[in-house]
């Protein structure tokens, strides 16, 4: 879907309308049923379960509930919450750049006239990783052989599609490397992609900071690079730009709703996720996984949503992945 239509459609919805910010109050009875499209372990099910634990602090929600779904660069999920939960005012989807990619590359069914964004909760920059016991010392030891002989660098990290299998793509440009020749392996989410990276199963993992992070800090990942403008804070390790290749791309993530909502349905919503990411608990979340806080509510978001899109699909059309 293009931006243009993309926009129709929520203009047509009524959603690009001034919303209600009359919200539930404190000691709130509500419930809310976040469903978060990954596995456990992985960035979005840390960020929805923060969510959850900020509502019901700021007094949002009576109780929250949670379901993993994932699989397909949350294209599954995303299915399952059109078709289970449309009209629903107490259904939240975790949601990001990896689900706009997904859509992009795999052309799932479902896509983003199904939801109606929320909020921009945070963005996270990529890190990528060896084992401890690899062979290869740094990230110019792995792009040197990357380089020389591609197939031989087994990449590991989120869907096809995610923020690092395009910085793969990207640095493949960069150095001369085909498409047809990276060896990309996806998972389902960062649990899994740092499970097999430290059985040995792959030669560089790739993730967000906060599902690298635990490991990192235990010795049992070495951070070799990160896609960031400038270096991380705590993380030790170059970024690609410092390495003489121009990739830099962030992860962010948000929520939606449910189409079928009323426009106060859906400001209060937004008012309640407002309210949440004002609590200690929010702050808690993001100082302890280092996320970048980086709030967009309303409109704003459903714009830069619809505008993200045309970007990705563009940054994926010359990866060679559009």
């Amino acid at each position: 879907m293009r931006r243009t239509d993309f926009l129709k459609t929520l203009a047509l919805g009524g959603l690009l309308a001034p919303w209600s910010l009359r919200a539930a109050g404190p000691n709130s009875s509500r419930t809310f049923n976040l469903l978060i499209p990954a596995n456990p372990g992985g960035g979005w099910d840390l960020t929805g379960r923060a969510l959850g634990e900020a509502l019901l602090q700021a007094g949002q929600a009576r109780t929250v509930t949670y379901e993993n779904r994932g699989g397909a660069a949350g294209a599954i999920g995303l299915a399952q919450f059109a078709n289970a939960h449309a009209g629903d005012p107490s259904a939240l989807l975790v949601m990001g750049s990896v689900m706009l990619g997904g859509i992009i590359t795999g052309k799932p069914p479902v896509g983003l006239e199904k939801i109606r964004p929320i909020a921009r909760l945070t963005n996270e920059y990529n890190v990528f990783v060896l084992p401890p016991n690899s062979p290869l010392g740094s990230m110019q030891a792995v792009l040197q052989q990357f380089r020389q002989n591609p197939r031989t660098v087994k990449w590991g990290g989120g869907s096809r599609g995610s923020t690092e299998h395009v910085a793969v793509h990207l640095l493949a440009r960069s150095l001369g490397v085909a498409p047809r020749d990276i060896n990309y392996i996806p998972f389902r989410g960062g649990g899994e992609a740092a499970a097999a990276l430290m059985a040995g199963y792959l030669s560089v993992g790739g993730s967000g900071l906060s599902e690298f992070l635990p490991h990192i800090e235990s010795g049992r990942m070495r951070p070799v690079a990160v896609t960031s403008a400038e270096r991380l804070p705590g993380v030790d390790a170059p970024t690609l730009r410092e390495l003489g290749h121009d990739v830099a791309i962030g992860n962010w993530r948000g929520v939606c709703a449910p189409i079928g909502l009323t426009a106060e349905q859906r400001g209060a919503t937004t008012e309640a996720v407002r309210l949440a990411l004002a609590s200690e608990s929010w702050t808690a979340s993001l100082r302890r996984h280092r996320w970048l806080s980086e709030p967009l509510l309303g409109e704003a978001f459903e714009v830069f949503v619809a505008s993200e899109f045309e970007r990705l699909r563009t940054i994926l059309a010359k990866a060679g992945l559009g």
